[in-house]
């Protein structure tokens, strides 16, 4: 990829109306590998225009999540810098600054017509077989009378001119040229009547203010470029450079991701929210390594990346056009090999508030101990409370009683491995390398399969079949405990 002449400034500059969907991670991401590639500044922009769709909690979670992925912007709030404010109802006085220029111009004007006149007369164009939308009724209007009913205090917005006749033919980074017929375009609304700017208006502006040298957005506004162009033409500016990222599609690959979390038919969540998967328990290295596969790749075989090399290897040129298609099954793959790359110590550290959360008082010097036999067993932290609950609990969960029988054994036999398996452990050294010859020589003397041996003591301690290493999870549980469980599953038979 070729070095841009000047320094790389790329912005993420998302509207605080909803929570932070990883659509919008994705975006920062790319932004945020591209100026890390480049030694450039990543800046992170509130616009917040939209004041009747505006979430104060929006932007605590936008801030969080970008924490919680690691992606830490040289610029914006909390952070600073020289191009501040970095949230738009903070800058309105330079947004009408730049109004006035263009009405002065003559490249915008005042509309003042009212939200019913609006409605009916985008149904009158409509019924003639043309586009719905503003007819230009006040694009005319005499300059001084227009003026004048302003000053009056009429409701009013503004609106920019577009050009009727020809196209306006745009370059994008990742799809090429684009060209959109002039007659197809609408005069948009650029300040609202209530002096607020709209999106387009604060984003142009501010984008040159800040030095913006490329936007990289989401596909949602590739119709928004045609507009851009001619304000960036209208005050004399050179554009930065454009790169509308791919739509993601939900995993059925048949329409945008949703917006809203569901569950699977087995019950499971389907997290769309940065905070949710950070709540199961989804590492930020997966994360990043997922999202970057979404739209990006370095080439056809490279799936596990860190987040240094998808720095070293990020560029535009491979970003793919074409929708991508977000694949839970996928991720789970990725989040399960991160945590199995941990070191036990490090897995500790991360499942601990997870198992206490699930209301388990564990110590971080217990969690040590059973952390690794946890570790190739779950596929998210938040899995650890139930995967190995056992571990945990002061009691077991109740647990069919059948269930301690050996295959191709009865009750009676399953009693007589409890009992002589609890003389055993109460005298043994215990420890996995005492543990397992003391129990394979109770097999032996009894005269039964060592499966046989220990699949009723596995139950008895852990409450199912399924469990980690029985030695291991012996040592781990100590001896009270599984004394304890022993004793009561020979009640239970």
């Amino acid at each position: 990829m070729t070095t841009p002449a000047k320094q790389v400034r790329v912005r993420y500059a998302p509207s605080p109306t909803g929570d932070f969907h990883v659509g919008g991670a994705r975006t920062a991401l790319f932004n945020y590998l591209f100026a890390r590639h480049f030694n450039g500044k990543f800046i992170l922009r509130i616009e917040d225009t939209d004041q009747s769709r505006y979430k104060p909690e929006a932007v605590g979670w936008l801030l969080n999540g970008l924490q919680y992925l690691g992606m830490d912007w040289d610029e914006g709030p909390e952070a600073g810098g020289e191009f501040g404010p970095y949230v738009q109802t903070e800058r309105l006085e330079i947004y009408r600054r730049y109004r006035d220029q263009l009405l002065e111009q003559g490249r915008a004007y005042r509309c003042f017509c009212t939200p019913e006149r609006l409605e009916a007369a985008s149904k009158e164009q409509q019924r003639r077989g043309g586009n719905p939308g503003y007819d230009r009724l006040c694009r005319d209007l005499d300059t001084a009378e227009s003026a004048r009913r302003a000053a009056a205090g009429e409701r009013h917005t503004v609106r920019f001119k577009m050009p009727i006749d020809g196209e306006t033919v745009v370059y994008d980074a990742i799809r090429g040229e684009i060209r959109f017929p002039n007659s197809n375009l609408q005069d948009t609304v650029l300040m609202k009547s209530d002096g607020i700017p709209t999106y387009h208006l604060a984003n142009v502006v501010d984008d040159r203010l800040m030095e913006i040298s490329h936007v990289l957005r989401g596909d949602e506004w590739v119709s928004s470029l045609p507009l851009h162009a001619r304000l960036y033409e209208a005050f004399g500016w050179t554009p930065p450079v454009m790169a509308h990222l791919p739509l993601i599609l939900n995993p059925a690959g048949k329409g945008k991701m949703s917006k809203r979390e569901d569950r699977a038919p087995d019950g499971r969540v389907l997290p769309v929210f940065v905070r949710t998967f950070e709540e199961l328990g989804y590492l930020p290295e997966a994360m990043i390594n997922y999202l970057a596969l979404l739209g990006w790749s370095f080439d056809d075989k490279t799936e596990i990346m860190s987040r240094e090399e998808l720095i070293e290897r990020f560029s535009l040129e491979r970003v793919n056009a074409a929708p991508a298609v977000w694949n839970y099954d996928k991720l789970d793959h990725l989040n399960g090999y991160y945590i199995r790359q941990l070191s036990s110590d490090a897995l500790a550290e991360r499942l601990l508030p997870f198992v206490r959360r699930a209301g388990f008082a564990v110590e971080l010097e217990y969690m040590l101990k059973a952390a690794p036999l946890l570790q190739e067993r779950i596929t998210r932290l938040s899995d650890a409370a139930k995967a190995g609950g056992f571990f945990f609990a002061d009691e077991l969960p109740p647990y069919d009683s059948a269930e301690l029988i050996p295959q191709k054994g009865d009750a009676a036999m399953a009693r007589r491995v409890l009992e002589r398996a609890r003389q055993t452990l109460t005298s043994v050294d215990f420890s996995r390398e005492a543990l397992e010859p003391a129990l394979r020589g109770d097999a032996e003397a009894l005269g039964v399969k060592t499966g046989q041996m220990f699949q009723p003591v596995r139950v008895a301690v852990c409450g199912k079949k399924a469990a980690p290493p029985l030695f291991e999870t012996l040592e781990t549980l100590g001896r009270e405990t599984c004394l304890k469980r022993i004793d009561q599953a020979v009640a239970k038979l």
